[in-house]
């Protein structure tokens, strides 16, 4: 005699079977909500940091009378090190770890934004770039590290909406660096031309140039002091050990080992993952170079002041966080790369009109991309590391190592702009940076799935 079935209470229709239920993946790793918070907490942080680089090349442009060129050197300065640091910090992490990598790139990012007041006190442009290389050393750490940990630190049918939602707090620090950044950094002091003439003729204009310089120091040293904080908490917390089976590599150099320039081979050859780093150098240098001008394409075409122009860049901020918020759940029903897609093109469309129609009508235009550019980073990010397994860390700091396009795109645009006499022009560089994004969205996925001949 058979063991009886246990049924639930619901009756089966005679002919027809019971229908398995496949509940669907959670976004949420089990039992670990506290190393997932902590880890989101990171995006958050680094969010303000970037987005106070944006306040920070209006400031200085004012502070060290910088041409557009000059001043963005800031941005220069940070993403510069992502290419440089992000290698090694994947090796790093190949041996030590995700949480590791945490640790290490929130006391580099920490020690940078501290060294904002020595250089302020000495007074020149160069030791901020120098303490900006270093907070863009520890950003590229933290990214090569956060970012494919979320990707994997679940189910792998779930890594582009959990890396979306962890990157969802990453537009409320944005928000809330520029918030500060306008209110503590710019003074609302505009001296006019007359004005500026008589402070040189007694000698006061210098001063009031470096009280300028050091309104960048207490949020710099509060969020370095905060971030050292968080380090050490991570650093009490039990994470959870995703290692790669490579991991470990002996004490042998490992830009000799022979295991590390097979994975390196391996993802050379991989063609969607090739594809990946190049989107994303474009879309990183399309974020980085719309925001960074913004405050200028303001100032130039409208009568507004420093502070106006600020709140104006808070606004297409909120409008990004809110194209994630909305965004995310969508993708549950459209693919995620063809959403994007969509957005690119619509953002081709908007910039458009911030080109051909300088001054208000523009600055809206270009305010609404924010909204569409939302899930482009994440989006490209996860699909490009998906399937990667032992290859995951190296293939995830090849990726960060494509945000160089933030130190290209924003000095490339102030040559456009003074090369053409106008800013308005300089968007045409993100226009076909958003082709680039929706020829990698719609290009056939057999395409890209196939490795290098």
């Amino acid at each position: 005699m058979l063991p009886a079935m246990h049924t639930d209470s619901r009756q089966i229709r005679p002919g027809t079977s019971p229908r398995l239920e496949h509940p669907r993946p959670s976004i949420f790793p089990t039992g670990q909500m506290l190393p997932f918070f902590l880890t989101t907490l990171i995006f958050f942080i680094w969010g303000m940091s970037n987005n106070l680089t944006d306040i920070l090349v209006q400031q200085f442009r004012k502070s060290f009378e910088l041409n557009l060129i000059q001043a963005q050197l800031v941005q220069t300065a940070v993403f510069l090190a992502y290419a440089t640091m992000a290698i090694p910090a994947a090796l790093f992490m190949r041996r030590f770890g995700y949480k590791a990598g945490l640790m290490i790139g929130l006391v580099v990012f920490g020690a940078g934004t501290l060294l904002f007041w020595p250089a302020a006190i000495w007074g020149h442009y160069v030791p901020f770039l120098m303490a900006l290389f270093v907070v863009g050393s520890g950003s590229s750490i933290l990214e090569t590290a956060a970012n494919p940990f979320m990707a994997r630190f679940g189910d792998e049918a779930t890594s582009e909406q959990r890396l979306n939602f962890a990157q969802a707090f990453n537009p409320p620090g944005t928000i809330t660096g520029v918030l500060l950044g306008t209110w503590f950094i710019f003074s609302g002091i505009e001296k006019k031309p007359p004005e500026i003439a008589a402070m040189r003729v007694h000698g006061t204009y210098a001063a009031y140039l470096h009280g300028e310089i050091l309104r960048v120091v207490p949020i710099y040293v509060v969020l370095g002091t905060a971030v050292l904080i968080l380090a050490a908490v991570i650093g009490l917390t039990r994470f959870p050990n995703i290692a790669d089976s490579s991991e470990s590599l002996g004490a042998l150099p490992q830009t000799l080992d022979p295991r590390l320039r097979s994975s390196i081979g391996r993802l050379i050859r991989n063609r969607h993952f090739m594809l990946a780093v190049m989107a994303q150098f474009f879309c990183v240098g399309a974020t980085i170079g719309g925001w960074s001008t913004y405050i200028p394409y303001i100032r130039t075409y409208t009568q507004a002041t420093d502070r106006t122009a600020g709140y104006f860049l808070t606004g297409a901020l909120v409008v990004f966080a809110v194209g994630r918020i909305v965004s995310t759940p969508l993708m549950r029903f459209i693919a995620p790369d063809k959403l994007m897609g969509l957005y690119a093109v619509i953002n081709i469309a908007l910039l458009g009109v911030g080109i051909a129609l300088p001054g208000m009508k523009g600055c809206y235009a270009i305010l609404i991309t924010s909204f569409f550019l939302s899930v482009m980073y994440p989006t490209i990010f996860a699909s490009g590391v998906r399937g990667l397994g032992d290859d995951t860390k190296l293939g995830g700091s090849l990726m960060v190592m494509g945000m160089i396009g933030g130190a290209i795109f924003p000095p490339a645009m102030g040559w456009i702009a003074r090369a053409e006499g106008s800013i308005a022009l300089s968007y045409l560089l993100l226009a076909v940076a958003y082709g680039v994004i929706a020829f990698y969205a719609f290009v056939p996925p057999l395409i890209r799935k196939r490795a290098w001949r």
